[in-house]
């Protein structure tokens, strides 16, 4: 993965901000909105658009755009920088494979142990039954 690449491959759009802010922000739009189309990009592999896909299947659209937004700053250059650097974030943290567990046999002394434990409950359980009246 290419980061210099997905970047040129960004699609930014500057909005109006909600809430409170005077007159100031019914005339400035200083949030910034972000769109990758990751079917159609050139700097992942298919492999890794696959991954992506089935990992980000919640925050994609039908098209396999992922969009996001910022509006934490005022300024539309600083929501920018940090919705970049969220979205690499997000791209690098799920390119991240995990490490396939292997299966292994519990020990001896483990399996004793587990055995030991039933056999007291066992008897726990037992001595709290009525005794038999015969």
């Amino acid at each position: 993965m290419n980061k210099e690449e997905i970047i040129k491959e960004l699609n930014f759009k500057a909005i109006r901000s909600s809430g409170a802010g005077g007159q100031h922000v019914n005339k400035v739009s200083s949030k910034i909105e972000l769109t990758f189309n990751l079917e159609q990009s050139n700097a992942l592999s298919d492999r890794e658009k696959a991954l992506l896909i089935d990992k980000l299947s919640s925050k994609l659209s039908k098209e396999h755009q992922l969009i996001l937004f910022c509006d934490e700053s005022r300024s539309q250059h600083k929501n920018k920088e940090l919705i970049i650097k969220k979205f690499l974030d997000l791209i690098t943290q799920n390119l991240i494979r995990p490490k396939m567990r292997k299966a292994t046999k519990p020990t001896k002394s483990s399996v004793q142990k587990r055995i030991d434990g039933k056999q007291r409950n066992s008897e726990k359980k037992n001595l709290r039954r009525k005794p038999n009246q015969e």
